[in-house]
């Protein structure tokens, strides 16, 4: 999920471009980007939407619902937890019982409609309370797939200046190394500025070093520095190739560790290489 592009949900002229754009996911909004007085219009247009597709087929489908707290929580769920929706995006989440609510309500969901792909969760580290407490976050359901950054609500609440990259590395690693821990991956979030291609691609750059799978887009213009950032360059599949063919010959000569082009390789670098050539062949960037 290299691009994931918020589409609002009160805009459903907007759902069938965005479906034929190249974002790997579309992430439809019922929260930020909805008036009050529209999130019924909305959920029901996404609800029709979703009711069209077909489970697991062409890009991942998400919809970032209201909080659990909030009054609408419930009727968005009621609305989206269809076959077609892969996951559910938890804003505002700052204790693991908010998480297992909305577990336990898709348990019931999918139970009356007959839903047998389960529907994960994305949780949002968006407050100070929900990044002290990432890691128990990520870990509270095992319907939990992976952490999605908020920078803007986090930063612009605290007076923290998006300019300075400090604080930025400071999160992405505390919220990747939080997910890594629960064993889920970890999406950067959205850039507000979107004529600034370039901060966007550094701060991308930057997520993919951390090891984050993929980047939000708020407009269309940014689902190409997305998928430019989250790909395996070439030189990383030469090298996985190179890595992967040396594992093949020492395994015959009964070594745990050896080296490709001067550097030594073990059992984290091995699995480093296979996900990269996954990742490629997923792309068609190798055979």
């Amino acid at each position: 999920m290299r691009s994931k592009l918020f589409v609002p949900g009160s805009r459903p002229e907007l759902f069938a471009k965005a479906l034929a754009g190249d974002a790997d996911a579309l992430s439809f909004d019922l929260e930020d980007s909805v008036q009050p007085d529209r999130k019924h219009e909305a959920r029901t247009a996404v609800a029709a939407f979703l009711a069209q597709r077909t489970a697991g087929a062409g890009k991942r489908m998400v919809v970032r619902i209201n909080a659990w707290d909030s009054p609408h929580f419930g009727a968005d769920l009621d609305a989206v937890a269809l076959p077609a929706l892969d996951l559910v995006n938890l804003p505002k989440a700052e204790s693991p019982g908010a998480i297992r609510a909305t577990a336990l309500r898709l348990d019931e969901i999918e139970q009356a409609r007959g839903i047998v792909r389960p529907i994960g969760i994305l949780v949002n580290i968006e407050t100070p309370e929900a990044l002290a407490r990432a890691a128990e976050l990520a870990g509270a359901h095992p319907r939990v797939a992976g952490l999605q950054v908020g920078l803007g609500d986090l930063f612009e609440d605290l007076g923290v200046d998006r300019r300075d990259t400090a604080a930025v590395h400071h999160v992405l690693l505390a919220i990747r190394l939080a997910a890594g821990r629960a064993g889920v991956w970890a999406c950067d979030g959205a850039y507000a500025d979107i004529a600034d291609r370039a901060g966007y691609l550094a701060e991308a750059h930057m997520a993919r070093r951390l090891g984050y799978v993929g980047k939000s887009c708020i407009h269309p213009s940014q689902v190409a520095a997305a998928n430019e950032a989250f790909r395996p360059t070439d030189e990383e599949i030469r090298h996985a190739a190179r890595v992967l063919q040396a594992e093949q010959e020492a395994a015959r000569a009964g070594l745990g560790a050896f080296t490709v082009d001067g550097r030594m390789v073990d059992a984290p670098f091995i699995r480093r290489a296979r996900a990269i050539m996954e990742a490629a062949r997923r792309l068609g960037l190798a055979g």
